[in-house]
Parts: C-alpha cells; sequence; structure tokens
C-alpha cells in the first residue's frame, strides 16, 4: 500500500486542482501550516539547547508536574506530537517513570487545545498575513546566522510566520471556493453525521499527522460556512482520535515503555471521543452556557468549537485521572517486560536518536549493561562467583577457597554476550555521529563509546588467563598456584574497588583515587615481575611455569589498566568541569611513574601500602 500512496495523493491534488483552483490556495494554506511547524519544531531543538527535556526530566516527579508540563509545553510548541515523541523517547531511554510519561499525555491533550484558541480568537478576525510576512523575512535572516542561539530562533519566528500565512490562505481559499460550491450540501445530521465526520476528521489528521493542521482546517471553513456546526464538533473529535497514530508511529522503534505509552495515549484519546460522543448534547448545551457567560456571540461557532475542543478534552482527562494507578496496571500487563536477554542491546533504539540527552543517557546505561556481562565473564573466567567475591570480608581468602572448575564456553559466551553488544555500541556511536550534536555531546558519546572498546579489551586479556588458571588453581600447586591465586585477586580487587566506586554519590567521587590505582598497577606489575624472579632462583618454580605466569600476568595488569581507564573515562568524565579541576591536581604521566618509585621504595624499606592489597 505505501507504494500507491504517494502517487495517488499527488493524482488526487491535481484533479482537485483541475476542478476548482481555489483547491489550490486551501492545500497551499495547509502545506504552509505544516511546514511552519516543521520548522517551529526544528528551531526549537536548536533554540531550546535541550532545555525542554531536562525540564522533562524534573517534571514527572509528581503527576500533577507531568500534567501541567504537558499542557505548558505544548501550549508553548502547538505540537502535542512533538511532545508525545520526546515523551517516548525519554521514556524509552529509562530517563522518566510511565506514570509520568501518561500524565504528560494527558496534559498534552489540553495543552493542544489552545491552538484552536489562537486560530479561532485570532487568526479569524486579524489580518495575521500582515505580521507573517515580517516575521519569515526577519526569521530567515536569523537562520543563516552561525550561532546555534540565532538560528534556533530564527527557525521559531520563521516558523510561526509560516503558520500564520497557512492560516491566512486557508481562510482565503474557502471563502472563494464558497462563491463556486457550498459543501454544507454535504452535510449530515444526527448520529450518522457525528460518526461519518468523526471518522473523516481522523483520516485527515491520519494523513496530516498534526491534529492543529485537523483544528485550523476544520476551523477556517467553519468559520467561511462550508461546514455545519454539529460536523465540524464531530471532526473535532475525530482529530483527537487520528492524533494518537503520530505516537504510535513514534513508539515502533522504541522498548516496551514506548510501546505502553502509546497504547495509553490511544485509550485516553479513544476513551474522550467515546465520551464526547455520548454526551454530544450536554456538551453542546455547556458550550452554549459557557460562551454566554464569557461574551461569546452565539453565531460565532468558531469560536464555539474551541471552547467545546477544550471542554471534551478537560473532561477526558478528569475522568481518567482518578484510574491513572489502574491504566498503568493494565499497561504492564498488557505489555509485559520481556524475559531481559543480556546479549542484545536493552536501551539503544531508533525512539531515542532524536534528542542528544537521550542518545547519551541511553548509550552511558547500555555500556553499564556491557560491563555487567564482561565482569560476570572476567569472573567465571577466573573461576570464581561474582556474587561470593562482592559479599566476601577478605577477597584473597574468597580466591583461595574457589578451586572448584566453573563449566565454561568463554569463546561462546564472548561472541554472545560481549562481542554483540559490543557491536551494537558502535553501529549506535557510528550511526548518531552523523547527526548535528554539541561538540562536547559529541565527545562524551565517543568517549563511551572508547569505555565500551576497553571493557572488551579487558575481557580478551582473561580469555587468555583461563587456560592457566583452570591448570594452575583447581588443586594447589605450591608457589605457581599462590601467584596465579594473586592475579585472580588483584583483578577481582579492582573489580570491587569500582563497583564501590559506582555505588558512591558523585560527590566522593574523585580521579585522584583512579591516579593511585594506576600507579600502585604499575608497582604490583613490576614487584611481581621481581618476585617470579625470586623464586626462580631458589628453584620454587620452574622457569616453563615462570614464563607462562609473566605472559598471564602481562595480560591481567592489562585488563586491570583498561577497567580503571575505563572507570576514569565512565564515572569522572562526565562532568567535564568537575574533571578539568579534577586532572589539575591529578598525576600525569610523569607523576605516576614517580609514586610507582615512592611506593616501591617504601615497600623495601619495610613499610606497608595505605590499602589493603595482595602483593604478589
Amino acid at each position: 500500500m505505501r507504494k500507491y500512496y504517494l502517487p495517488v495523493a499527488i493524482g488526487t491534488l491535481l484533479f482537485a486542482f483541475w476542478f476548482s483552483p481555489d483547491v489550490q490556495e486551501i492545500a497551499a494554506g495547509v502545506a504552509i501550516f505544516l511546514f511552519g511547524m516543521l520548522m517551529l519544531e526544528d528551531g526549537f531543538k536548536l533554540f531550546g539547547g535541550g532545555r525542554l527535556e531536562r525540564l522533562l526530566t524534573a517534571a514527572t516527579r509528581s503527576t500533577g508536574r507531568a500534567l501541567s508540563f504537558g499542557i505548558v509545553s505544548t501550549t508553548l510548541l502547538q505540537s502535542s506530537s512533538l511532545v508525545s515523541v520526546i515523551t517516548i523517547s525519554f521514556l524509552s531511554a529509562g530517563l522518566i517513570s510511565l506514570v509520568g510519561g501518561v500524565g504528560i499525555i494527558f496534559g498534552a491533550n489540553i495543552g493542544t487545545t489552545t491552538g484552536a484558541w489562537l486560530v479561532a480568537g485570532l487568526g479569524l478576525k486579524v489580518d495575521i498575513a500582515s505580521y507573517a510576512m515580517p516575521m519569515i523575512a526577519v526569521g530567515i535572516v536569523m537562520v543563516f546566522q552561525k550561532q546555534k542561539l540565532w538560528r534556533g530562533a530564527g527557525y521559531a519566528l520563521g516558523g510561526l510566520g509560516f503558520l500564520f500565512l497557512g492560516i491566512h490562505h486557508m481562510k482565503e481559499g474557502f471563502e472563494a471556493f464558497r462563491d463556486q460550491i457550498d459543501l454544507t450540501r454535504f452535510a449530515l445530521p444526527g448520529l450518522v453525521g457525528l460518526l461519518v465526520y468523526s471518522a473523516f476528521g481522523m483520516v485527515a489528521t491520519v494523513i496530516m499527522q498534526s491534529s492543529h493542521a485537523t483544528m485550523v482546517l476544520v476551523i477556517t471553513a467553519l468559520a467561511a460556512g462550508q461546514l455545519t456546526y454539529d460536523n465540524a464538533l464531530a471532526l473535532a473529535i475525530g482529530a483527537n482520535i487520528g492524533t494518537t497514530v503520530t505516537a504510535i508511529i513514534g513508539s515502533l522503534g522504541a522498548n516496551f515503555q514506548g510501546k505502553r505509552l502509546a497504547l495509553a495515549h490511544l485509550i485516553f484519546n479513544l476513551t474522550t471521543a467515546a465520551v464526547a460522543l455520548a454526551l454530544i448534547v450536554p456538551l453542546r448545551e455547556a458550550v452554549d452556557w459557557i460562551s454566554a457567560l464569557v461574551g461569546i456571540a452565539a453565531s460565532d461557532y468558531a469560536l464555539k468549537l474551541a471552547v467545546f475542543h477544550t471542554i471534551f478534552n478537560v473532561l477526558g482527562v478528569l475522568l481518567m485521572l482518578p484510574v491513572l494507578g489502574r491504566l498503568v496496571v493494565f499497561l504492564e500487563r498488557r505489555i509485559g517486560e520481556p524475559v531481559p536477554d543480556v546479549s542484545q542491546p536493552r536501551y539503544l533504539n531508533e525512539a531515542i536518536d532524536q534528542f542528544p540527552e537521550t542518545l547519551e543517557s541511553a548509550l552511558r546505561k547500555e555500556v553499564l549493561h556491557l560491563y555487567d556481562n564482561a565482569t560476570e565473564l572476567i569472573f567465571h573466567g577466573l573461576n570464581l562467583h561474582r556474587s561470593e567475591v562482592f559479599e566476601a570480608d577478605n577477597i584473597a581468602q574468597a580466591v583461595r577457597q574457589s578451586r572448584a572448575i566453573i563449566e565454561l564456553d568463554i569463546d561462546e559466551r564472548y561472541e554472545r554476550k560481549i562481542k554483540t553488544l559490543h557491536a551494537a555500541i558502535v553501529d549506535f556511536t557510528t550511526r548518531v555521529g552523523g547527526k548535528r550534536l554539541a561538540p562536547e555531546i559529541a565527545d562524551r558519546i565517543y568517549a563511551l563509546r572508547d569505555v565500551a572498546t576497553g571493557i572488551v579489551t579487558a575481557v580478551k586479556s582473561v580469555k587468555h588467563l583461563r587456560k592457566n588458571v583452570l591448570r594452575y588453581t583447581t588443586h594447589p600447586q605450591g608457589k605457581v598456584t599462590d601467584l596465579y591465586d594473586g592475579l585472580r585477586t588483584e583483578i577481582a580487587r579492582v573489580i570491587v574497588e569500582i563497583r564501590k566506586f559506582d555505588l558512591a554519590t558523585e560527590e566522593e567521587r574523585s580521579v585522584l583515587w583512579l591516579d593511585q590505582e594506576r600507579a600502585q598497577l604499575e608497582d604490583d606489575s613490576r614487584s611481581s615481575a621481581r618476585r617470579v624472579e625470586d623464586l626462580i632462583r631458589k628453584g620454587h618454580i620452574s622457569p616453563a611455569a615462570a614464563t607462562s605466569f609473566l605472559n598471564d600476568s602481562g595480560y591481567a595488569y592489562g585488563a586491570m589498566r583498561g577497567l580503571v581507564a575505563a572507570a576514569r573515562a565512565y564515572y569522572v568524565e562526565r562532568d567535564r568541569a568537575v574533571a578539568e579541576v579534577e586532572q589539575l591536581i591529578g598525576f600525569d604521566e610523569e607523576d605516576l611513574q614517580d609514586a610507582a618509585r615512592d611506593s616501591a621504595a617504601g615497600q623495601h624499606a619495610g613499610g606497608t601500602p595505605d590499602r589493603n592489597r595482595t602483593v604478589m
């Protein structure tokens, strides 16, 4: 069907243009209006600089805040579709809760009614075309500026100008069209009219992907006398149903949370539409009463339509808020969380691709997912159980007690749990690297890719260790077993310390600890080599075993260096300002060598390390 959609649409438009030249102006008005919405959205993304996304994260701490955010953001952006897509993106990235996301969608449905007020109250009563031209002209000049702030403001201003211009052309087109054809001849009264025109409104919104555009079209046609008031009410109801399609399309590339939100949007709008259709007579009476109360003329059907649009959306929210908890439970049962497949990406999906904040956050969580898989494989590769090591008071003792063989096809596990995820991360960073991202965000995304690569390198190093770990540690064989137990202990201890770093608050984390850890690793590496030389001279281990150990020691310390470097990049470099300050007082490479020499000198003099370590 998709391959026929475009030619059919173009053919229908050309036939309509031939049938009546005035249709061209109406169609051009719709096109200009939609183009203005696209410009407004693009302008916001540039001008906002992530402010809406940051506000969104804070706004979901309570249902009231989420509802208010949905109302205000949709009022400002004049696009409930954009707010829905942003919300699905943030929900898919795990930045907001499902309850908060549903609250935003409820608020967005109220916020979208302000578009009807703008058109009915201003667009039909003021020559907005005279304002549109200067706004477009000034906006385009600003678009060509280098500064992102000016370009964003230019897109937003130009977009608003095109919105006004589109409204003007739709209004003019319907007024000219009225002189040739009276569309009210196709009016349908009663229940049939409600159902048929509701369907028309839904289809129009699905085609234009904008309930705002549908409402503008309906209001201008109503003001030009081309629609009856009753049929216009039905079209407004249908437009509310049709707008859910954008959220459904946006959820196709999302995870289960995004799909839950799209279903909530559909349930809310269908319920609201059903209530509006069932209570159409009482709602009309309420509109008449409110209109008379605020001074709207009985014949001003455009403004009365705006009142109706607001009433039934507010009514829908009032009906759904008391059952919000039950709705969330239903969504969670209807679209269950899939059984986690640790070999597949959890957070990298198409729904997060549009916004820098979700790109970085989702990638950060996916790298942590990779690290979790990696540490499990590293522990098993060393013949250790992760849970036992994490719970142990004495890591060295826990390692010495771990002699039973853990059955493991390390190559298969690496391919399935590590390589697949790493490939997904590399593919993701390559794809988003082509987007127009701020340099600092792009740098952090590439840094996270490097963190993932460092983690994978550490796993590869442990793969090399696996054979001799099984050979020398499954049963005691004297000093060579002690040497390999020492390597296992050191790797386990580094992972435990990184876990503590992860559990600490940002204020408690310091690059100084990581630099000291790097210095100590260099010292331990040299101490290990000297100890092996001493054991060979004393005849405690064979030269063949010593050679194997020295090779394995290189792999082990390479893995530990990689893990510490990954922790530094992941935890410390996230806050560039803090990282830069701490780097001023952190160690450089020369400092590391000095610290290692001082530490070694202290141990030879009979001193003890600052922290509890297993020295080989």
